[in-house]
Order: C-alpha cells, then structure tokens, then sequence
C-alpha cells in the first residue's frame, strides 16, 4: 500500500514550485509596469478593459475583472486545501501552534489600520481608506519567501502562509462590510447549498471530477452573484475538502488537488492577475505625491511599519502569555523577518483601493500599495537571505 508523502517533503516540493512562480510573478508585474507607462498605454487599458461573458447574473465582466475574481479564485482554492491540511494533521493541528498565526493577521489588520487613521486623520476618503493596509499579499509574500529563504524550516512558510489566508479572509470580511451596497439573498442561498452538497459528497466519498467541477462552478456564480468577493469560494471549497486519506487510498483528495492544481496557480493564475492589476500609471509627481498627500501617505506607512510592529508585536505577546507558541525551529528573528513581508499588500489592497477611492484618489492609493510592497519585499528579502546563511549553517 502506497504511503501518504510526509508534510516535510510536501513543503520542500511547494517551495521548489513557488520559487519558480515567484519569478514569474514578478515578470508579469514588471510587464504590467513598463506597458502601462509606455507609449502604447492605450492598449494595455483596452484590453484589461475589455467585456467578457454573458450579462445574466452579472458574469459580463471585464478581463481584469475575471483575472481578479476567476482566476484568483484558483489560487485561493489551493491555499484553502493546504490551510485545511495543516489545521488537521500538519504544523497547525495543535491549538497553540494554528493560535499564532491566527493573532498575528489580527495583529497584523489593527495596527496598520490605526496607523492609516492617525496618519490620514481628517483626510477625504479615508473613512473607508484605512481598510487598504490591512491585506497582506499571499502570493508575492510567499513568492519572496521562496526565492530567499529555502533553508528555513517549512513551518516558516505554513506560518506565513495561513497568516496571510487569515488575513485576506478578513480584509474579504471589510469589504463584504464596507463596501457591498446589493446582497441578493437568493444566490447566498444558493451557495450555502451548493456548499452543503459539496460537503456531503466529501463525506459520501464521491470522487469523480464530474460531479465536483460543475459544482465548484455554481458556488463560484452563486457567491459572485450574491455580492460578495468571489475569491472567497475558493476558500470555502478547499476548506470543505477532505484532507484524511482512507484505508487503501494512497493520498486524500486535497493532497491529489494540490499536486494538480498548485503549478496553474502558481505559473498562470496569479502571473495573469498580475498584469493586469500592477498596470498603474507612474510618474515622478505621483511618486512624490505618495509622501506628500495624507491618504497615499497613510496606506504607505499602514503598510510598511504597521504591519511589521503588529504581525510581531502580536506573535511576541502571545507567545510571551504561553497563548501560543512559536512554529517548530523558527526563532523571534525569522518572524521578525516573516512579519516584514507581511507589508507586501497587493491583490486585496489594490482592489480596496478601487472599491474605497475613485479617479487620481484611487491611483495614488494603488501607487502607495506598490511602492509599499516594494519595500517590505526588498527589506524581507535582505533579512531573509541573512537567516538562511545561519539556518543553511546549522544544517551543515
């Protein structure tokens, strides 16, 4: 009978695969930059702009839009079933290890979102503003994670991982709050049972993709139509997802899924958001504008030191009142690091900032996010590569 692959080694061949994806990743996003401030700009515009998809349940959308809500929706998927793995026979099974990771994404909402207040206090906009600092990008934080720190234990990165699923959840939960003007209550119904049905034939073991793929497409429209974030459903779906192999059964459903499905996250689902989410328009006056004007000022500094002092700060006191306890071989300066990259805010801040600001408003809050998240993932990279010579060195 075939063995389950170890956690360990899972975490190795996921790193492997990110390091890659955080390369393209990164691609994407500098070809998103250089084709939005080049002389062919218009065409960039034209083709993010461009309507897909029929008009009934509002699924024609724009490909930008389906890039953000489509396919983000696959890649959050991946991260629910690794999420659920953990909490059930990995790194967060025990309570005050999953704990953690869980008061740090609070630590890591609060803090930047007091700090945008204080800092942008008074200031147009920022009555909904202050919600821009509080995502953390997973993508790109694992992304830099994985370029930069591959001796790092695994815990380091499931520690990151559900600290950044956490928090997208919740800044999911602001958006839902602040800025959901239509609930229809007929889609989220229908969504519930959609869920529900999944639910039950995890649990009847039924396991034909004929059944699940058809299914997790009505949960997807259902939760879209409904009027909340659509990403969320994928989430949902990996959650619900049996982890548990049974007797005679080589891998449980969600390690298979990973295995499949992680690669298209990593190389084309995020890459495609990406570009078409990074294409801002940057010049030296918006740049300077981004420390001049209170509302750019405030998500940059949300990000860049409230997030840091909060993700820490959090993890610090807990561990300190024994609430919790720190990920196996991670010591308080790899989480000193881990919380620098938790500043890198891009695919949920960016899309608060469009939902939150309009116009030239909502350009320097997304120019604020980029240049933020430029300099969390430079500064985390730098330490980064610092603890990985000394965790490279203990293994010798």
């Amino acid at each position: 009978m075939d063995q389950p692959r170890r956690p360990a080694a899972e975490f190795v061949r996921y790193l492997r695969t990110e390091t890659t994806g955080g390369m393209i990743l990164l691609a994407a996003t500098a070809i998103a930059l250089i084709w939005a401030n080049s002389p062919i700009s218009g065409s960039y515009r034209a083709v993010r702009d461009f309507h897909l998809g029929p008009h009934l349940l509002h699924l024609n959308l724009s490909v930008g839009d389906w890039a953000k809500d489509g396919l983000l929706a696959l890649f959050f998927y991946v991260a629910g079933l690794e999420l659920k793995r953990e909490l059930v026979v990995g790194e967060l099974s025990r309570p005050k290890k999953a704990l953690l990771p869980l008061v740090a994404a609070l630590g890591g909402m609060v803090v930047p979102a007091l700090v945008a207040l204080v800092v942008g206090a008074g200031a147009p906009g920022m009555t909904q503003a202050w919600a821009i600092p509080t995502a953390t990008d997973i993508a790109f934080a694992l992304g830099v994670l994985a370029l930069t720190a591959s001796n790092l234990p695994g815990s380091a990165r499931v520690f990151l991982l559900s600290l950044a699923v956490v928090d997208d959840l919740g800044a999911i939960i602001l958006i839902a709050v602040l800025f959901t003007t239509e609930f229809d209550l007929v889609a989220a119904a229908v969504t519930v049972a959609a869920l529900a049905l999944f639910a039950v034939l995890q649990y009847k073991r039924v396991r034909t993709p004929w059944v699940y793929v058809p299914l997790a497409v009505v949960v997807w429209v259902a939760m879209h139509s409904a009027g909340v974030h659509a990403t969320i459903a994928g989430v949902a779906l990996g959650l619900l997802t049996r982890v548990r192999p049974d007797p005679g059964e080589a891998e449980a459903p969600a390690i298979r899924l990973e295995h499949r499905l992680q690669p298209w996250s990593a190389a084309v689902a995020v890459p495609v958001f990406a570009l078409f989410a990074a294409g801002i328009r940057i010049s030296g006056d918006s740049l300077g504008r981004v420390f001049t004007e209170a509302v750019p000022l405030a998500v940059f500094l949300g990000l860049v030191t409230g997030k840091a002092v909060g993700i820490f700060g959090a993890c610090f006191a807990a561990v300190k009142l024994r609430l919790a306890e720190r990920p196996s071989g991670v010591g308080w300066r790899d989480i000193a690091a881990l919380s620098l990259l938790g500043g890198v805010g891009f695919t949920v801040a960016l899309l608060i900032a469009d939902l939150a600001l309009e116009g030239e408003a909502s350009e320097l809050a997304r120019t604020a996010v980029l240049l933020a998240s430029a300099v969390c993932s430079l500064t985390g990279a730098a330490v980064l590569l610092r603890r990985n010579k000394v965790h490279a060195a203990q293994e010798d």
